[in-house]
């Protein structure tokens, strides 16, 4: 009697290896679906994730955008630091140095500072 004739409970033995296989195979295609499903959840959450991450970026960067603005700049040193653009009458050539420099002009007054909280809403764009 051969292996592959060989009964076991009126079933082939080649019958129940080829049954056993076959369930294995079907539990393992179970479970790499089931691990693949969980990857790609995470690498979902993972792209949301960096899409929201380039959403605040852009955010940002319109943030300091807005803030760099050479006429903000302008305007908060004007209101808090006094400071003005150069006139007309200080500006110098260089053949005028030397005489500026055995002359100088006394050191221009500080302003005073603003108040702490003044800063932080100016900073925010609160107008008052």
């Amino acid at each position: 009697m051969s292996l592959m004739a060989r009964r076991v409970r009126g079933f082939r033995l080649v019958d129940i290896v080829a049954l056993g296989v076959l369930v294995l195979l079907i539990l393992g295609v179970y479970l790499a679906k089931t691990i693949a499903g969980r990857e790609r959840a995470e690498i979902a959450s993972a792209e949301r994730q960096i899409a929201a991450e380039k959403t605040r970026i852009r955010l940002l960067q319109a943030e300091v955008t807005h803030l760099e603005q050479p006429a903000r700049i302008e305007h908060l040193s004007e209101t808090y630091l006094g400071m003005a653009p150069v006139s007309i009458k200080h500006e110098a050539t260089a053949d005028l140095l030397p005489e500026i420099a055995l002359h100088p002009e006394p050191a221009p007054k500080v302003a005073a500072l603003p108040e702490p909280g003044a800063a932080a809403q100016a900073q925010a764009g609160i107008a008052r």
